[in-house]
């Protein structure tokens, strides 16, 4: 039975029920609130939250009015705290107000929003909006919109008539973040790409009432421009609480911090020394100050409508200011008379004295197209009048005008009189009273009484549409009174010299608000309307600072009605956002007076920002005074320059480039012309800089970081960023051009009416690499929208090695006048241009001698006499010497008398590698013209000498060589060589044997190239003929030819340039930004600017004509070469001949082929060498490496190789085996070999020599007298490398050189150059691999890895020094890592004697990086002869020639990230230089690995030719197996890949081989036309058909991939890439890397295995990826695998395979038996590409039998095609076709 509750326990309940519910609620508000856990009652005290944290310049004003005193203050719930120092407020907001998001924020399709409420917190200034609505708008990548409204109702927004609603979509990857913070609100604007926080209002509460809004934002600097109107008197604002009233006022511009006439809220902001800028516009009309401080943060109060931020994004500056104006209207395209000389005054008391200012100024000849009157034409000051009396011939006057070719224009004020004419009605009053046009009182009936100049007056209301109706008939009823051309409209803010009326004003909340911004008289309607007057569209409370931009937007209608095809001119005194795109605008009322000029530049700049381009009588002074001849000479210049500065105002109308340009503007991350604001550019290119001080003939000048020349005299400025004192006596202007642009100019005439009619010139400033560029736009001058009907003319110049190109771009106007560019002045040219030639199409036109002049002095040329039609596209070229800078003084230190004594130029620069020594443009050598130049039918001659006018190099250290034989050989018709040598005394010269062409070159019709001799100084030119690109051109100063310091420069037709080697470079195209580059062998792990294995002096060049050259200096020497921007480059070696050798391509494959021929093609690697190889520095025993073997078999992982490093030999000795931990290494080879495995075994050449028992590989070599030797003595050169003394303890935990001094054995170098060498080092392998005292311990090794054969070794020079310090230490080191030391750090001395083949004495010196090289070949020689098969050599050293015998990894590198992109990079360059067979130590040699790292390794050396898993001793294991099963599998995916690509990828050696071609290829390299691909190099393709794209960074999963122009597919999936031509994110997880086939090509492929020996049995595949013409081709080679010179004795098969459409078909190109591809079978076909709709059938012919195959698969969403043909024995050496 239940229980019965007492009523007392019912009440219990009920109350714990209520007390939970509400703990509860209690609870959640505590969640959701951390400040204000519940609503305070009404009467509970607000406290003020006023941490102390915050610093005196981040407070927030508080009490902004005057009389802020403590009590008060707190009165308004604030903080008051004094100020330790500055002047920041002691009243300031408590940072618990303002408001707060609550419900969080709501996706829109444009952005968000979210609704905001007020914190309970004192009322500022009363009626506070408790619910704001905050909507937020990603309307473009680089621009964003927030506005904060009242939730509930509606408030006045400004009615702009440019800015339209945005309806989405929002940007889909825009360039900023935005970022809420709800409790107070705040919102963030963050740029991606920096996380540079660019506007933050979280620093500052929100105050949002009916009449008083506040907010702050945190800017991330104090570099700050904008806000007007005021008088500024620097560009750049001060920060230092500094308050700035905007509301549209009639003031005097006096300096004073009021506001003036226009209203713009719009602000620039750098961002820092990047250049980045961003923009900030606040679109309210309302009175308002804005106040700077040093926090640095901005401050708006603002007393009505809404707030409604833009926030602009940019790369510049100019980019923010393009992206405000695409905002809010682009500035007006002026008529081009507007940019003549205008004439104005008040004070005319005639139209006689006009007459007479016109004819003053006629009769002296100043420039002058516009006559301007102000109020005195007017009768009694009213608009659309002129006084009968003193002005009565107006109407003739203006007719005058025009027929001089001359413009007028009157000006109007926006009061209309209420009084009548003198002889009768004012009928533009009258017409106005009957359309009720006029601003009315605040009953909205009364028109509102106020007075100006004529008296009594009322104020058009032109937000009214009878208002605009009315002005615009007043208008065109006084054109047709007086022609005017133009209006210029005045006191337009609006003006009105009676306090609001006058009646006065009604006091109320509108004319005087609670809260008044710093305005000047603090009066709202001083000098203008009530407030509560009423207009059309609101208040003019609201409307005010809008009354000047809705005057002008009336006004502009009026002038489309009066001149319905013309462009006019109206200049308006009050402006606003947008304004520009009608109007132009003066800065006002300034007085005559320094300050005033100064004052005017930085209104001018900031007139640019807000979109408003377009900014007393000569003659008086009289007729030869000097300010008539400097007025006429400036304003001739101005003329001169007008059609530079109409197409610098046709891009502010089209672009919304700005026209008067702040130096910042163009070197932003120039800090010094931050606070420029004595100078200005007009556009990009035109530096002016006027005298601003009284009394003053200089100027204090900053010259930014450009060349410039001075524009009269045309002479280059020595300065370069820098402030310099300028002189400019009180004739002279600051005129500045410069260099990199084009300035079309025209003759100058007294108007523009006939100036334009006058010839056209080009003015070309060339900057340091002799270039520049510029635009032309040309049009009839007036016709309206020129631009938009195409009715124009636009040019775009350009000037690149001597051509200048002059391109029509749009030829939509033919001018009347037949104009021609007749004359081009180009500026600094270093020598007189010759046979300049004009290219009209097919025309050439050659310029007379006389019409070409040059001052050599200031190296200005003159070319005249020219006929160059405008709208005619023309190329004019001349020869020129470029003057490049080459360092004088290369070595460190370098100081004036140094550069100097050396007969060089001493000056600052900027860039620190930039020298401050260099050559003068004349040092070098010239020809003896006195022999004159040899022809021959296969090359030319020449005999220089050395210009003594400069001192000897290096004297007294190293003799000059003062004679120079100079010889070119034309070798081909695509590869030359020129030699540069004494001829008088024999010099060292490589002595590798080049595979020189047979074929006699006497036909110069088909040579690709021409070469020149040119003088002073000399130089060789070699022109590519199909472009007439100079590709080498070696007339640069600084030649010089001594006994040890040879230096050579050349001038590169592009920036693209790429090889150099042996080094490490962070990116496959070299930055030419001063780097140099050392090149010697040494015993080096990679490191940026470290000189590393081998050298390699070749490089190859693109030109920006889509064609590629490469260039080999044959010199050993220690060199450097310097890249500059120029651009250009500076060999420098020490010792040798200059013997170049040049190959012209045309495209990147072509070099390489073409280089490889003369070097010799790379070496055919046997089959098994591109299986997965394993190897470590540190095996402790046999044991060790039969595990790893056996583990590696247990994985399945595919494997072929297992290496040995020293760690076998017995103390490290060559040809030797540790009897104690390797006893059993021969039975281990032997086992795996049975297996199908091979193995390689390292050497190095140093030979022990201190053994106590003996050691035959020393004792033979003694005998034989093969080891390296002092200069002049039989005695060896002992160093000391890895060999262990015998019968020693090592104690590795003593430092490096304690261990080299104490256990390390003396060591001899072979001198491998030697017969007798190369037959000792046969044997002494051969001795290795049979063993003939105990062959059952015989090593039977299938490759040989030689290492340290730089030749490295670990003292310096030798174990007792060196002693020829001339050599070891020459007077030039060239940059090297060891440059300090010498020459002989880590090697042998340089004085080392050793002998060539033909027993000629060569010193080490001269032959040190040939010492890898010379033991390569008897490597592989030796190799091949022993064991019968083709083997393998891989080699540390490697020089020009080596890739014919051997590959090469990338060296001892390091177990970081960056050294699988620099793999990359390291492979593509050794491709350049024909070795093939590369790859780096997979998963890194030094320091532990980690397991993300090794496993993207894996992935990536998967595609290494050379793929070796290899690291150094005493670091952690890192071959597949020491990793968790995850690991091997992922590895076991990849490797499997591989070997199933093997087939392709041995095809591809071949390739090589046989034709020169790259194996691993950037992707420039196929896809040159595309530009995009030159710089990439974390791709790489195999061939040209597979493309590698592998995760490189630490983290990622997504890679950014380029895609180039082709069909691409997945090798994975066969799915299809849908982009081209563009960068795309590509998904990468840690078990994956991307590969894509190109669609046209045919991969053959093969079933994976264990191991070479079983892969090579298993079916073939063709995987076949169709073009976007269903078409596609590939190749296969096939041999044995292992037989020697299998290519040059034709024992292999070649076939090729071709698919059209359904079709695929196979062609034998060669066939042998020997090949083995009768044992190949054809088991798969996959056809990616293959179309919708499935195959109903697929046939086979083979052997004349049509085979149906009936197992086939389509996929119709991936388009693939899958054959399986495996039931069938379709032999690969037999034609075939499939059809489906």
């Amino acid at each position: 039975m239940a229980r019965k509750f007492s009523s007392l326990e019912i009440t219990l309940f009920v109350l714990f029920i209520l007390v939970l519910v509400v703990a509860i609620v209690l609870c959640v508000l505590l969640a959701t609130n951390q400040q204000q856990t519940v609503p305070q009652d009404e009467t509970q005290p607000f406290i003020p939250y006023c941490p102390f944290t915050v610093q005196d310049n981040d407070r927030i004003d508080c009490f902004p009015e005057e009389g802020a005193k403590k009590e008060l203050c707190e009165a308004r719930g604030c903080c008051w705290k004094p100020v330790t120092s500055g002047n920041g407020p002691w009243c300031y907001t408590a940072s618990n107000v303002g408001y707060r998001i609550q419900e969080g924020q709501t996706e829109t399709p444009t952005g968000f929003e979210s609704k905001l409420h007020r914190l309970p917190s004192p009322s500022l200034y009363g009626k506070d909006i408790e619910t704001l609505l905050l909507t937020a708008e990603m309307q473009t990548a680089n621009r964003f919109r927030f506005k904060i409204t009242d939730a509930y109702n509606h408030r006045f927004e400004v009615p702009h008539e440019n800015i339209k609603p945005f309806n989405g979509p929002t940007a889909a990857n825009p360039n900023y973040d935005v970022e809420l913070k709800n409790n107070p609100f705040g919102i963030t604007v963050v740029r991606k790409s920096t996380r540079t926080v660019l506007f933050d209002t979280s620093v500052g509460p929100l105050e949002f009432a009916d009449q008083y809004i506040q907010i702050t934002a945190k800017l991330p600097s104090h570099n700050i421009y904008g806000l007007g109107e005021h008088v500024h008197k620097h560009f750049r604002h001060d920060t230092n609480w500094k308050t700035w009233p905007i509301f549209s006022r009639d003031a005097f511009p006096n300096g004073g911090m009021h506001n003036l006439y226009g209203h713009h809220t719009f602000f620039m902001c750098l961002e820092g020394e990047s250049g980045l800028a961003f923009g900030v516009f606040l679109l309210n009309s309302n009175a308002m100050e804005v106040e700077l401080q040093p926090s640095p943060s901005v401050t708006y109060r603002i007393i009505g409508g809404v707030l409604d931020f833009y926030i602009f994004l940019g790369s510049s500056p100019e980019d923010v200011v393009r992206e405000y104006l695409t905002l809010v209207g682009k500035p007006m395209m002026p008529p081009y008379w507007s940019l003549g000389f205008q004439l104005s005054r008040w004070g005319y008391k005639s139209l006689d004295e006009v007459k007479a200012t016109v004819e003053r100024n006629r009769k002296i000849n100043i420039p002058y197209d516009i006559q301007i009157t102000d109020i005195d034409y007017m009768e009694d000051k009213k608009d659309f009048t002129y006084d009968l009396e003193k002005f009565r011939y107006l109407p003739q006057f203006a007719h005058d005008l025009h027929s001089h070719g001359q413009r007028y224009i009157i000006i109007l004020d926006p009061a209309i009189s209420t009084q009548s004419l003198i002889g009768g009605p004012y009928h533009s009053y009258v017409r106005g009273m009957q359309m009720g046009v006029w601003i009315n009182e605040s009953d909205g009936k009364t028109p509102l009484l106020g007075e100006v100049w004529p008296g009594e007056t009322v104020f058009p209301d032109y937000t009214n549409p009878q208002c605009v109706k009315w002005w615009i008939n007043e208008c065109e009823k006084f054109h047709q009174e007086i022609e005017y051309d133009g209006l210029w409209i005045d006191m337009n803010e609006v003006s009105s010299f009676k306090p609001g009326s006058i009646k006065g004003c009604t006091k109320n909340e509108w004319n005087n608000p609670p809260f008044i911004p710093r305005i000047l008289d603090k009066l709202m309607y001083s000098k203008t309307l009530c407030m509560d007057a009423k207009q059309t569209l609101g208040k003019h409370y609201d409307l005010h600072s809008l009354y000047g931009h809705t005057m002008i937007v009336a006004s502009d209608q009026a002038i489309k009605r009066v001149f319905p095809e013309k462009r006019s001119l109206i200049l308006s005194r009050s402006t606003f956002a947008g304004s520009g795109k009608y109007a132009g605008h003066w800065l006002g009322d300034n007085a005559a007076n320094w300050n005033d000029i100064k004052w005017a530049i930085p209104g001018m700049l900031e007139f640019s920002l807000f979109g408003i381009p377009y900014p007393q009588d000569p003659a008086f002074f009289g007729e030869n005074s000097l300010l008539v001849n400097s007025s006429r000479h400036y304003l001739n210049i101005r003329y001169t320059l007008l059609p530079y500065l109409y197409t610098l105002f046709h891009k502010a109308h089209v672009y919304g480039d700005t026209v008067v340009r702040p130096l910042l503007h163009e070197f932003s991350s120039d800090n010094a012309t931050w606070t420029v604001d004595r100078q200005f550019l007009w556009g990009p290119g035109l530096l002016i800089t006027p005298v601003l001080d009284p009394g003053a003939e200089s100027a204090h000048a900053y010259i930014p970081d450009a060349v410039w020349y001075d524009y009269e005299i045309g002479a280059a400025v020595n300065s370069r960023k820098q402030f310099v004192n300028m002189p400019l006596p009180a004739n002279k202007l600051g005129l500045h051009v410069r260099g990199g642009f084009i300035f079309p100019q025209q003759q100058p005439a007294n108007t523009t009416f006939y100036s334009r009619k006058k010839p056209l010139s080009l003015l070309i400033a060339l900057d340091e690499q002799g270039k520049a560029r510029g635009e032309l736009f040309w049009d009839d001058g007036e016709t309206k929208d020129t631009f938009q009907k195409e009715m124009y003319i636009l040019y775009h110049f350009s000037i690149m090695e001597n051509i200048l190109h002059i391109d029509v771009i749009k030829n939509g106007y033919t001018d009347p006048e037949n104009l021609k560019f007749e004359e081009i002045r180009i500026l600094g040219i270093l020598s007189a241009p010759k046979s300049v030639n004009v290219t009209l199409g097919a025309q050439v036109t050659m310029i007379p001698p006389e019409y070409i002049k040059y001052n050599a002095i200031t190296k200005v040329a003159r070319l005249t006499g020219l006929q160059l039609l405008l709208g005619q596209s023309y190329t004019v070229q001349w020869d020129s010497q470029k003057f490049v800078k080459v360092d004088c003084h290369p070595e460190d230190d370098a100081h004036e008398p140094a550069c100097r004594a050396r007969g060089c130029t001493w000056a600052r620069a900027d860039s620190p590698a930039e020298p401050w020594c260099f050559y003068e443009s004349a040092y070098g050598y010239i020809m003896n013209t006195a022999k004159g130049i040899k022809q021959t039918r296969n090359g030319m001659s020449v005999e220089i000498k050395r210009n003594t006018a400069y001192p000897k190099r290096f004297q007294k250290q190293t003799p000059t060589v003062e004679t120079l034989q100079v010889d070119v050989r034309y070798l081909s018709d695509h590869m030359l060589n020129f030699k540069i040598f004494d001829p008088l005394e024999k010099r060292f010269e490589v002595p590798i044997q080049l595979n020189i062409p047979n074929t006699t070159v006497g036909n110069s019709d088909s040579r690709l190239y021409d070469v020149e001799f040119v003088n002073n100084p000399f130089g060789i030119q070699v022109k590519r003929k199909s472009t007439g690109t100079i590709i080498w051109n070696s007339q640069v100063p600084g030649f010089t030819f001594t006994d040890q310091f040879i230096q050579i420069s050349n001038l590169l037709p592009s920036e693209y340039i790429y090889g150099f080697g042996e080094t490490e470079h962070k990116s496959f195209l070299h930055n030419l930004n001063w780097h140099t580059w050392g090149m010697f062998a040494k015993d080096q792990p990679p490191g940026f600017k470290m000189n590393t294995y081998g050298s390699h002096p070749f490089y190859m060049g693109l030109e920006e004509e889509i064609e590629a050259h490469g260039v080999l200096l044959l010199n050993s020497n220690a060199m450097d070469v310097t890249l500059q921007p120029s651009p250009a480059l500076t060999y420098r070696t020490v010792g040798g001949i200059l013997d170049f050798y040049m190959f012209l391509g045309p495209t990147p494959e072509d070099v390489v082929k073409q280089y490889t021929s003369l070097i010799g093609r790379p070496v055919l690697p046997p089959y098994w060498s591109l299986g997965f190889q394993l190897c470590r520095y540190g095996y402790k025993n046999h044991k060790e490496v039969a595990d790893l073997y056996r583990g590696m078999r247990n994985a399945s992982i595919p494997y072929d190789v297992q290496h040995v490093d020293i760690d076998y030999m017995e103390r490290q000795l060559d040809f030797t085996l540790d009897a104690d931990d390797f006893q059993d290494l021969p039975d281990l080879f032997h086992q795996m070999r049975r297996e199908g495995m091979r193995t390689i075994i390292i050497l190095d050449p140093a030979i022990s020599g201190n053994e106590s028992r003996s050691y035959k590989a020393f004792t033979s070599g003694l005998q034989k007298n093969v080891f390296i030797t002092w200069e002049n003595s039989s005695e060896i050169i002992w160093g000391k490398v890895w060999p262990d003394l015998p019968n020693v303890t090592v104690d590795t935990t003593k430092d490096w050189d304690y261990q080299v001094k104490h256990y390390r054995s003396y060591a001899a170098f072979p001198d491998f150059f030697r017969n007798t060498t190369v037959d000792w080092w046969h044997a002494a392998i051969k001795d290795y691999y049979t063993n003939p005292s105990d062959p059952s311990k015989s090593v039977k090794f299938d490759g040989i890895w030689i290492d340290m054969n730089e030749p490295a070794n670990f003292v310096h020079g030798s174990t007792e020094g060196c002693y020829d310090a001339k050599l070891n230490i020459p007077p030039y080191m060239p940059a090297l890592e060891s440059k300090h030391v010498g020459l002989h750090h880590k090697t042998l001395c340089m004085e080392g004697k050793q002998f060539l083949a033909d027993g000629t004495a060569v010193r080490h010196y001269d032959v040190h990086n040939l010492y890898g090289w010379s033991q390569t070949k008897p490597t592989l020689k030796s190799l091949q002869n022993i064991t019968g098969q083709r083997g393998v050599v891989v080699t540390r050293s490697t020089f020009p020639s080596s890739g014919q015998w051997a590959g090469h990894w990338l060296g001892d590198n390091t177990a970081a990230w960056n050294q699988m992109h620099k793999s990359i990079i390291g492979m593509m360059e050794f491709s350049l230089f024909g070795i093939s067979y590369t790859g780096a130590d997979i998963c890194g040699f030094l320091q532990n690995t980690t397991y993300e790292l090794c496993l993207r390794w894996m992935q990536l050396g998967a595609f290494y030719p050379y793929s070796r898993n290899h690291n150094g001793i005493g670091f952690q294991r890192q071959d597949p197996v020491a990793w968790n099963e995850t690991f091997q599998n992922i590895t076991r995916n990849i490797l499997q890949t591989r070997y199933k690509l093997l087939p392709y990828l041995y095809t591809l050696m071949y390739e090589a081989h046989a034709g020169g071609s790259t194996v691993v290829r950037p992707l420039l390299h196929e896809f040159f036309e595309d530009k995009a691909t030159w710089d990439i190099d974390r791709q790489f393709l195999w061939g040209a058909a597979l493309m590698i794209t592998p995760a490189l960074d630490e983290g990622v999963n997504y890679v950014s991939a380029y895609i180039p122009d082709s069909r691409w597919y997945d090798w994975f999936t066969g799915e299809r890439l849908r982009k081209r031509l563009n960068w795309i994110q590509m998904f990468t997880p840690l078990d994956h890397i991307n590969v894509h086939v190109r669609g046209g090509y045919i991969i053959p492929w093969q079933d994976h295995g264990i191991s070479t020996y079983h892969s090579r049995k298993n079916f073939l595949g063709l995987v076949v990826a169709m073009n976007d013409n269903d078409a596609a081709k590939g190749n296969l080679y096939w041999d044995d695998g292992q037989s020697i010179d299998t290519v040059e004795r034709k024992e292999y098969f070649l076939a090729e395979f071709t698919v059209n459409q359904n079709t695929l078909q196979t062609s034998i190109l060669h066939s042998n038996a020997k090949s083995t591809a009768n044992e190949l079978k054809l088991g798969y076909i996959d056809v990616w590409g293959a179309g919708l709709i499935p195959p109903t059938s697929v046939m086979v012919a083979y052997k004349n039998i049509t085979y149906n195959i009936t197992n086939f698969k389509h996929s119709p969403q991936l388009q693939k095609l899958t054959i399986e043909m495996k039931d069938h024995a379709f032999q690969i050496d037999v034609p075939l076709t499939i059809i489906w």
